[in-house]
């Protein structure tokens, strides 16, 4: 099977994704829906689903830089995919990128079919729409957010009966007040009313009805 991308693996490259950002680094693995990048720091992993434009970075004599990887890769798989990179990142710690200015740092706990369940010592727990992670990247070995002792960062409990679907999981959080991609405006923190034809009617602080496309919401949290 043709792997888009394929002709590129080694070389070094640009790529814009959704949002204006930009990553430079070596191609180290391209799957049908996902590449893998070496910026000289980090793996990066990003769905091509957000992928605006990708080109070779041609190499001039005079520079020396150098991506070359570690021998080991964090998420070590014949094909790789986004699915099986969240499955071989399950429980171990890494950066999320969904929106704003921030990424998100903790660890998946469940894998569901659109979505994923995260623990941030920030946040704590939050689900995040599959859809809209732009990319993941793995801490290095025995690394922790924050610096901080892997004894203050206990795997939590699975939440109890997960839906498979983010929007049927949605339906579960009706009548309880909720957190929208991290409350970055008074409008997305609310008590959810209900959810209908992938639609969300939530009622803010003020009492004010709002009404939002469940195919816009990126994380979702229980305050």
């Amino acid at each position: 099977m043709q792997i888009d991308f394929a002709d590129l693996i080694g070389k070094k490259i640009e790529v814009e994704i959704s949002g204006g950002n930009f990553h430079i680094g070596n191609l180290l693995d391209a799957g049908l829906d996902i590449i893998v990048l070496y910026d000289g720091r980090s793996f990066i992993y990003i769905p091509t689903v957000h992928i605006q434009r990708l080109k070779e970075v041609i190499i001039k004599e005079e520079e020396d830089i150098s991506y070359d990887p570690p021998s080991d890769n964090p998420i070590e798989t014949d094909t790789i995919s986004f699915r099986k990179a969240l499955t071989i990142a399950k429980g171990s710690f890494v950066q999320v990128y969904v929106t704003g200015n921030k990424s998100i740092h903790g660890y998946l706990t469940s894998i569901m079919n659109d979505y994923f369940v995260f623990h941030s010592p920030v946040y704590k727990s939050m689900l995040i729409s599959m859809n809209h992670v732009k990319w993941l990247i793995p801490y290095p070995p025995n690394t922790t957010p924050y610096s901080l002792k892997s004894e203050n960062l206990p795997l939590m409990p699975k939440i109890a009966s997960l839906a498979r679907s983010f929007d049927e999981q949605l339906k579960k959080f009706e009548n309880q007040l909720i957190i929208l991609d991290g409350g970055d405006h008074p409008e997305k923190i609310g008590l959810l009313q209900k959810i209908r034809n992938n639609k969300m009617t939530l009622i803010t602080a003020e009492g004010e009805t709002v009404y939002r496309n469940v195919e816009h919401i990126k994380t979702i949290q229980l305050p």
